[in-house]
């Protein structure tokens, strides 16, 4: 990182950062061109090692795309702040990021639920969820190992 300035190191803050986000976007291998999209997400931390999880539909280009390539990178951002200054090239943005790459699976009906439980605390933390069992059936989650990641904050 050019801005050692600006680096966050320290993993507990980088997951508060991540707490504080309200969508990732993924990157995945494609043919000419990566394929970006943003997703919702949960998060677990444990053993200084971050999981993301990531529902959506059993079928699609992501999944596609996964059984070729399950290499992925990611970013995300919250806490945005616009600075103008005195002229138009002194602007800046206040931010906290964080980016990062890992390996990316589908899980099996088994561990849909707990995952499913993380995505929902991103959101609606300290409420009881509960998950119908043929809704958990018919949609895919996501696990993204995170095997490198890096925070930045201006």
């Amino acid at each position: 990182m050019r801005r050692k300035d600006r680096e966050v190191t320290d993993l507990n803050d980088i997951y508060s950062i991540i707490k504080k986000c309200d969508s990732v976007c993924v990157a995945f291998f494609d043919e000419e061109y990566p394929y970006v999209i943003p997703l919702n997400f949960g998060v677990s931390f444990k053993d200084n090692k971050f999981t993301l999880y990531f529902h959506g539909a059993s079928q699609g280009k992501k999944l596609d795309l996964i059984k070729k390539n399950n290499h992925v990178s990611f970013t995300m951002s919250t806490s945005h702040k616009l600075k103008l200054g005195e002229k138009s090239c002194d602007a800046t943005m206040d931010f906290e990021s964080v980016c990062g790459s890992g390996i990316v699976s589908l899980l099996d009906d088994e561990e849909k639920k707990q995952s499913l439980t993380f995505l929902m605390e991103q959101y609606d933390n300290g409420a009881e969820h509960s998950f119908d069992d043929k809704e958990v059936e018919r949609i895919a989650v996501l696990k993204l190992e995170v095997e490198r990641v890096t925070g930045k904050r201006h």
